[in-house]
């Protein structure tokens, strides 16, 4: 029932508080929820924010309501009096297709967020969540209607287009479970590891990451960990102060100073230096650091995202890698899954590749041949999407044609893809299968040689002869 009336109230309007007059009508929000006192507040706070707010403690209701008076944004509760939230998306939607609808709930995971977000849920918050969360969720959400135009089905923005996120591109499910996993935890202020093979797009994960925060309109800046020294890696990331040591004329900021409010992307994290893993350590416990040379701690506000294609827990068992450090950093984890694992999204890529390329080189967009995809399925790809892009990128330079095929690729390519030829058996080897299948052909005819002779399809004399031969005989 909505919030704001008791069982027996006649009235059908189920709205669970008038808004006030001089309220300006910036969007019509419908908060569902079997916790009344929950819808309450929201309720409140949406109202003095100038939504048009209503509130319901039942999915019956909400429906009811929906039908009468389609919202621009649904919050819901996931587990209600009368039904799933998850389970109840689809219909919500068919009765407001332009609604956008933001999961709540008390009992979050990340296999929950993946089923909502394959849903069609625009967000997903794990209570409790911050009243200003919520706020920011919900002015996205407008904000990307109002963009998208009148009438409008789904708003047209990458991070929601089936086949890719931002500029990551993948259908299929591994891929899509790595898109949930971003729309969930971009939003919150937390440390995130990425883990992978060599080529998978961490730093377009991370750089997605960034791009769908709060921290988007300040600095992401990329650090190369394995790039430099232990005093380089220092300097670079703190900074130094001026005569801190020869040559420094002047006082210079650090990447973690320089991105203050942004994100900081720690890309193979793994080949951090120890002595400048527990300095890391320090900053990401105390949020303050010191410049090389410096007495004053200066305080900084970054989120950091780490990315490695090493084992970490190996490497923690061997001494190359701070236990603390790994777990302050792996707050959340994202497994990028390499592409053999992902044939799916090849066709996908390709052509994503091809037409970049094409531009890049000022070139008409070549039709992508079968033989030409075939070449490519056929190979393992240890470099992943980036040696995919590398190939795709010599084919579209070097072709004359109108067309890529098979012959496009490069000859290394179409070499890995040649199965190796068997090794010849020589004849003591076919002498040796021939005994053992005679033998146990023997065995399960219970040592019958005329029984033998008729499965083996011989004569019981070429039998017998055999038997001599394998010395089987009894």
């Amino acid at each position: 029932m909505p919030c704001d009336r008791l069982p027996g109230n006649s009235s059908r309007q189920p709205k669970a508080f008038p808004v006030a007059a001089t309220a300006p009508k910036r969007g019509i929000i419908y908060i569902l929820d079997d916790e009344i006192i929950t819808v309450r507040r929201l309720v409140q706070s949406l109202v003095r924010d100038g939504y048009d707010a209503e509130g319901f403690t039942t999915a019956a209701e909400t429906v009811a309501r929906l039908a009468e008076r389609p919202a621009d944004v649904l919050i819901s509760d996931i587990r209600l009096q009368d039904g799933d939230g998850i389970d109840l998306l689809p219909r919500l939607r068919s009765l407001a297709p332009a609604m956008a609808v933001i999961l709540i709930t008390g009992y979050a995971s990340v296999d929950q967020a993946v089923s909502a977000m394959k849903t069609g849920a625009f967000h997903y918050l794990a209570k409790p969540f911050r009243l200003e969360e919520l706020r920011h969720a919900v002015r996205e959400a407008l904000r990307r209607q109002s963009a998208a135009g009148p009438g409008a089905q789904r708003p047209a923005d990458p991070a929601h287009l089936p086949d890719r996120f931002g500029d990551i591109i993948g259908a299929s499910p591994p891929m899509q479970e790595v898109f949930a996993t971003i729309r969930q935890v971009a939003p919150l202020n937390c440390n995130v590891l990425l883990q992978g093979e060599s080529g998978t797009g961490k730093e377009l994960v991370a750089r997605a990451l960034h791009q769908f925060s709060d921290r988007r309109t300040h600095p992401f800046i990329p650090f190369n960990c394995g790039a430099f020294s232990d005093d380089l890696v220092a300097n670079e990331l703190f900074g130094h102060e001026k005569g801190a040591f020869t040559g420094a004329v002047s006082t210079k900021l650090g990447l973690l100073e320089a991105a203050n409010g942004g994100t900081v992307f720690l890309d193979e994290v793994g080949e951090m230096p120890l002595p400048m893993q527990i300095k890391l350590l320090r900053v990401i416990q105390e949020r303050t650091l010191l410049r090389v040379g410096g007495i004053q701690p200066v305080k900084i506000d970054v989120r950091l995202i780490a990315a490695t294609n090493r084992d970490m827990e190996k490497m923690i068992a061997q001494g190359e890698f701070r236990q603390d450090l790994y777990y302050r950093l792996k707050v959340v984890a994202i497994d990028l899954p390499p592409l053999r694992e992902r044939p799916g999204d090849l066709p996908l890529l390709a052509r994503h590749f091809v037409g970049q390329a094409a531009r890049q080189f000022g070139k008409a967009v070549p039709v992508i041949a079968a033989s030409f995809l075939d070449g490519l399925s056929a190979y393992p790809f240890p470099g992943n999407v980036r040696e995919l892009q590398n190939i795709i990128e010599r084919a579209v330079a070097l072709t004359r044609e109108p067309e890529l095929t098979g012959a496009s690729l490069p000859a290394d390519i179409l070499l890995a893809t040649i199965p190796p030829r068997p090794a010849e058996k020589t004849d003591t080897q076919l002498k040796s299968l021939e005994r053992d299948h005679i033998a146990e052909v023997y065995r399960q005819c219970a040592f019958n040689q005329t029984e033998t002779a008729k499965r083996l399809g011989i004569s019981r004399t070429t039998l017998w002869r055999r038997l001599k031969e394998f010395d089987l005989a009894p």
